[in-house]
């Protein structure tokens, strides 16, 4: 591939058409030029190049010099592609929060997704923790021993990035020497423990966040649940707390 392919395949990727890229690359080659000499540098016909240099004049990327009773028309500098781009982001931002409420209205507002795998469930944890903001709350329900064996091959990293969020954190964990590990550190990582009654037998990790339920099975096969159900997760936040002052 030769430069020039390469310059317009990158254009391209900006949101030029080909017809765009190619009169562009051979203006700003060219200097001031006549439609002429700018039609057949790009090897874009007469009738096709006004309407592209057009095109170019409304992104802000060509201009038209006169000399006399002549009209030259020119490229403007190539950092208005950074301001093109520039724009185009601000774009995207501002339709980002309505792509991301058609996401999250799929299949009606609730739906519940099933991961299966430890490649896949710890994907899942990693992208619970990127959904959550700072300060938010991350409460827990499980015995820490067993999620620690279970997701031997990732938890310790997840703890850590989960520590580096500033979460508010609650756990409710069963009573165990893992268990008391993390007791002895809570006040480190923004935490709250405390421990389930001695005769509790946990086989299942929940996790509940403002807008999630997370539902790990901690025997074979390794399996996950998460509910998005603004109603579920509100009782789940609910049941939570009830559990939680009573102990």
């Amino acid at each position: 591939m030769n430069q020039q392919n390469s310059f317009q395949i990158s254009l391209e990727g900006l949101g030029l058409s080909e017809n765009e890229s190619r009169v562009y690359l051979s203006m700003l080659s060219l200097g001031p030029a006549s439609i002429l000499n700018i039609s057949k540098a790009a090897d874009v016909n007469r009738t096709t190049i006004y309407n592209v240099i057009e095109n170019l004049n409304r992104k802000g990327l060509t201009r038209v010099d006169a000399q006399g009773f002549k009209k030259l028309y020119v490229a403007e500098h190539p950092r208005r592609l950074e301001t093109m781009l520039e724009r185009r982001k601000d774009d995207f931002k501002e339709l980002f929060p309505e792509l991301e409420a058609l996401f999250n209205l799929k299949g009606g507002q609730s739906f519940v997704r099933y991961y299966e795998g430890s490649e896949s469930v710890r994907n899942l944890y990693f992208d619970l923790l990127d959904e959550l903001e700072h300060n938010e709350e991350f409460l827990v329900i499980g015995d820490p021993e067993k999620w620690e064996q279970v997701n031997k091959s990732f938890g310790a990293e997840f703890i850590k990035q989960r520590n580096k969020r500033k979460l508010r954190i609650r756990m409710m964990l069963t009573d165990s020497e893992t268990g008391r590990k993390y007791k002895q550190f809570e006040r480190n990582f923004q935490e709250e423990i405390k421990f389930l009654p001695a005769d509790s037998r946990i086989d299942t990790n929940l996790v509940i966040t403002l807008r999630k339920i997370l539902i790990q099975q901690m025997v074979n096969p390794i399996v996950a649940v998460t509910i998005e159900t603004g109603s579920i997760v509100t009782m789940h936040q609910e049941l939570f707390n009830v559990m939680w002052r009573t102990l």
